[in-house]
């Protein structure tokens, strides 16, 4: 899935800080501070980011046949 550019609950705007969400989590830092210093308070927000799977270089092997 790839990350909306809003919440769906809220409708602000998160997809501008989702890479370096995941960057810094994949660096080793603890989802809860990045998600804090990235003022995403709300936790339909917060969901949106915790509850990403992202599947796109997976989905990407598959050709349509």
């Amino acid at each position: 899935m790839i990350i909306p550019i809003r919440c769906f609950s809220c409708g602000k705007p998160i997809a501008h800080l989702w890479e370096e969400y995941k960057k810094r989590v994949a660096d080793g830092e603890s989802s809860k501070k990045v998600l804090d210093e990235q003022n995403l308070e709300r936790p339909c927000c917060r969901a949106m980011f915790l509850g990403q799977a992202d599947t796109i270089e997976l989905v990407g092997k598959f050709k349509k046949s």
